[in-house]
């Protein structure tokens, strides 16, 4: 399970210093929406989430939080905070809540906190939680882009990765977003799974493109401790992927989508355009303000970071209590900033 940063506690109500609300004005804001839940955790998966309860309590008790949240976001960030430019719901899989559940997020959003014309309100999924029927009431919803968990077209390595969906399911799933009118949909592959070929992989890449969208994000295979993968790879049931093998696969990517017309523009993502650029994680490489809505979600707004708990109970205790649930915050000073922007 994924731990927290150090850093100083964190206001009980949430305030933030006078000048990091100063540059509310100077930079756009986004909107993440953390969605814990998954029906099943995957082997290599170390992000925070959950299996939520057949009876649905946890799920709902989630939305009441975040949109409790939500607000708290509005009376911290004032009156004179911008509209949204961007809004992400991640996970875990969104889409193991009802369409109905994440339009009352998104309209408590854009009640609350205002989204501005034209935003880009990007959604997870994987392929087998959505359906044509589904994607035609989240596109009604508000949601623009749609990002489908590939991973793979190829059905050993789907299964060494515990993927529940079948090789040609990310490929219907974007169709079905085509047809319902989203205007941009992104698939997502990983690659070095230790069963991985060389042919597998140009299989996926290929696949993908058959599928017509306009995004790819290809993510190298880490074996991050706590995981199963992990506890495979240290008694010797799994090889972890070798550097070579990744660099190669890395430069097959993007070989393949640049011949394509998807051209690469940040670290794992190629787009067909600067219209299909995933305008939200672009906030966060060039230091946006945005806040962070969810169990273990982080936020940033001027010079400061802050981080929730980690656990659905613990959040939504925190918010019915009237509490902020951050459980900590850090002041980023000048130094570091820099330092930062080099980086990024």
């Amino acid at each position: 399970m994924p731990s927290l940063p150090d850093g100083e506690p964190a206001p009980p109500d949430g305030a933030l210093p006078e000048a990091a609300l100063r540059t509310l004005n100077a930079r756009p804001l986004g909107v993440y929406v953390h969605v814990p839940f998954c029906a099943a955790i995957c082997g290599y998966c170390d992000f925070n989430r959950y299996v939520p309860a057949a009876d649905g309590d946890d799920r709902a008790g989630f939305v009441r939080a975040a949109l409790s949240e939500i607000r708290l976001a509005r009376r911290v960030l004032g009156p004179a905070a911008p509209a949204a430019t961007t809004v992400f719901f991640g996970g875990g899989t969104p889409t193991t809540l009802r369409p109905a559940l994440l339009a009352a997020l998104l309209d408590e959003i854009r009640d609350t906190l205002g989204l501005a014309a034209g935003a880009e309100v990007t959604l997870e999924a994987n392929p087998e939680t959505v359906d044509a029927a589904t994607l035609g009431l989240l596109r009604a919803a508000g949601f623009t882009r749609l990002s489908l968990g590939m991973q793979s077209a190829s059905p050993r390595v789907l299964a060494a990765l515990d993927r529940r969906h079948t090789p040609g399911g990310a490929v219907a799933a974007a169709a079905h977003a085509r047809d319902a009118g989203f205007e941009h949909v992104s698939l997502d592959l990983i690659y070095g799974t230790p069963v991985e070929t060389d042919a597998d992989w140009h299989a996926s890449l290929q696949a993908a493109l058959g599928a017509g969208v306009d995004h790819v994000s290809a993510y190298g295979l880490t074996v991050e401790p706590g995981t199963r993968l992990h506890a495979r790879v240290r008694s010797g049931a799994a090889r972890a992927p070798a550097d070579d093998v990744l660099a190669r696969r890395y430069r097959a990517a993007d070989a393949v989508l640049a011949d394509a017309g998807l051209r690469w523009y940040e670290i794992s993502n190629w787009a067909a355009g600067d219209d299909a650029r995933c305008g939200h994680n672009l906030g966060y490489w060039r230091s946006a303000n945005w806040w962070g809505v969810g169990p273990g979600a982080h936020s940033h707004v001027g010079a400061v970071r802050w981080w929730n708990v980690l656990h659905p109970r613990a959040y939504a205790e925190r918010l019915a209590r009237g509490r902020s649930p951050a459980a900590g915050r850090e002041r980023l000073r000048a130094s570091e900033r820099r330092t930062e922007r080099i980086m990024l």
